[in-house]
């Protein structure tokens, strides 16, 4: 046979192979699942095992210690090093308005220290979900990772008793990053837990054996299922904030007889970790193993993160509204956390960084946000309404928050100016922002392809607490020059504003589902595990074709 021939049989076999593929393709899209099939080899599960997650979400998800505590200790004690910068070294920020610290070569103001501070969290926890989230997918590697960050978690917090006098507020920096960024893995690597407990309640597995068995449609399928997700997760952010009642209730018993304790700050930040521990360490203990596949042949731990991330990057065309989505996320949450970092900054400054003031004022939002999630869980069932249309009114106050703070640019009277203000905010917060917890955490189950989850709650990580690496250094900046806080709440406005409208208008969830269905069911070697392999959904299998 001639060169000829032989390079013309070449182009046959590889036209046929990708057609082959593209008709593949067409086959799974045309039938794609609206959930996923159940798999029976994982256990179901049980009621305690259920009960343990719901107070290992009440006691160490609900950011007490870093959010609150840690960050009125960590801006306190700045304050009481900084001086005022119209008076010069050795003054007081007592009644100026005005304060700074030594950085660098130069100065610059506390409440950018703050947030470089907070920036510096994001950056670290940037490099964390993407080199480690998705080896969490492997063998018992999630299971281990959410250990290891809440020891790390709640061994920082017990640290706080070393921060005895303000010139030790470097170190209070320091431990309130490695504080934040712990606390932010266990919101990721604790939410990764989720799917997977989701898809094995016994109402989910009776859902999937009745479609197995045609006995309901998969339209009834697809909505008992998204009820249930929301059901879990509705329960799971609810007990994150009603643990807040106990715990702040508790520590009122230490905060008003000790108040003129000098230490009593950090006697606080213990006995709320306590709390933490004696609720939490059940999870560790009654958690059934569901173990992801073993890592494939040839791949390293340290390196499979990047590649799987780079992997599933390349699949935006065949997961559009997931993409989307975590894209839009990304600029919410950027704006939101950033928002909350502001007025809890202008916050704490009101109250002269009291914590017994703080614990009041969280209390009120803790109270607000418990009833919050329950009546959005009560009207969604009633009247079975979305997730998508649920989350959007709570997105609508995500947007009024930075626009109210905005209004203290023109006067002292209105604008998180007034201690009254704070207290409209805090119940304003919890009724509304507690929900929103929820539901963008079940938005992200509703289109992250099944099995994959660690890997894509990773991604979900990185848009939620990682992705505030443009909000603090942009508003970090404007403070400095400025040294007016409310100068940030423009931008902040603007960017929670486009990506509440990105959200709105660019998603659809119900076909955004069905893609991650079907790139799932295609995109593993069993339908058991959820081991990636590159098959005629990944671009590298188009190109393998094209190539012989």
């Amino acid at each position: 046979m001639s060169r000829a021939q032989v390079a013309a049989t070449d182009v046959q076999d590889a036209d046929t192979v990708l057609v082959d593929n593209i008709n593949k393709v067409s086959d799974i899209m045309v039938d794609a699942k609206p959930v996923a099939s159940a798999n029976t080899e994982e256990p179901v599960v049980t009621r305690r095992e259920l009960w343990s997650y719901y107070l290992y979400c009440n006691a160490a998800t609900n950011g007490v210690g870093p959010l609150i505590y840690y960050l009125i200790l960590f801006q306190g004690f700045a304050t009481s090093a900084g001086w005022d910068p119209s008076q010069g070294p050795g003054s007081t920020c007592a009644n100026s308005g005005q304060c700074v610290l030594p950085w660098g070569s130069g100065t610059k103001s506390v409440s950018s220290i703050v947030l470089v501070a907070n920036g510096i969290s994001f950056a670290i926890m940037t490099v964390l979900f993407t080199s480690i989230g998705p080896i969490a997918d492997y063998g018992t590697v999630g299971r281990w990772l959410l250990l290891v960050v809440t020891i790390i978690f709640w061994g920082s917090q017990f640290a706080s008793m070393a921060l005895t006098k303000p010139s030790r507020w470097e170190a209070v920096m320091v431990l309130y990053i490695v504080s934040y960024v712990s606390y932010g893995a266990i919101l990721v690597f604790a939410a990764a837990v989720f799917p997977r407990l989701v898809r094995n309640t016994p109402h989910a597995r009776r859902v999937r054996e009745k479609l197995d068995n045609q006995e309901i449609t998969g339209e009834q399928s697809e909505l008992e299922e998204s009820l249930e997700k929301n059901r879990i997760s509705n329960i799971s952010v609810w007990h994150s904030f009603v643990g807040t009642i106990p715990m702040l209730c508790l520590d009122l018993a230490i905060l008003l007889p000790l108040a003129n304790n000098v230490l009593v700050d950090s006697y606080t930040i213990v006995l709320t970790n306590v709390y933490s521990v004696l609720l939490g360490v059940w999870w560790f203990i009654f958690q059934q193993p569901r173990p992801g596949p073993p890592l494939p042949k040839g791949e390293h731990y340290l390196t499979i993160g990047w590649k799987q991330i780079w992997i599933v990057l390349k699949q935006w065309r065949k997961l559009p509204y997931t993409f989307v989505y975590l894209f839009a996320f990304f600029l919410l949450s950027d704006g939101m956390n950033t928002t909350g970092t502001l007025v809890t900054i202008c916050q704490n400054d009101q109250v002269q960084f009291s914590f017994l003031q703080s614990t009041y004022l969280t209390l009120a939002q803790a109270v607000a946000a418990t009833a919050g999630i329950l009546g959005f869980w009560w009207i969604q069932k009633y009247w079975k309404i979305s997730t998508k249309k649920m989350f959007a009114v709570t997105n609508v106050f995500t947007v009024l928050i930075p626009l109210w703070g905005m209004i203290g640019l023109w006067t002292t009277n209105f604008g998180f100016r007034q201690t009254w203000e704070f207290w409209a905010y805090n119940v304003v917060f919890g009724l509304f922002q507690g929900p929103y917890y929820s539901y963008a955490q079940t938005m992200m189950a509703e289109l992250a392809p099944p099995g994959f989850d660690n890997m894509f709650f990773g991604l979900f990580g990185l848009s939620n607490r990682a992705s505030s690496l443009i909000g603090p250094n942009v508003i970090q900046a404007i403070i400095n020059e400025t040294q007016n806080n409310w100068k940030g709440f423009p931008f902040l406005f603007a960017l929670c504003a486009a990506a509440c409208l990105v959200i709105w208008l660019g998603v659809d969830v119900v076909k955004g589902r069905r893609d991650a269905v079907a790139w799932a069911e295609q995109n593993r070697s069993d339908a058991a595990t959820s081991t990636y392999v590159e098959g005629v959904l990944s671009d590298s299998s188009l190109d393998s074709g094209e190539k012989q």
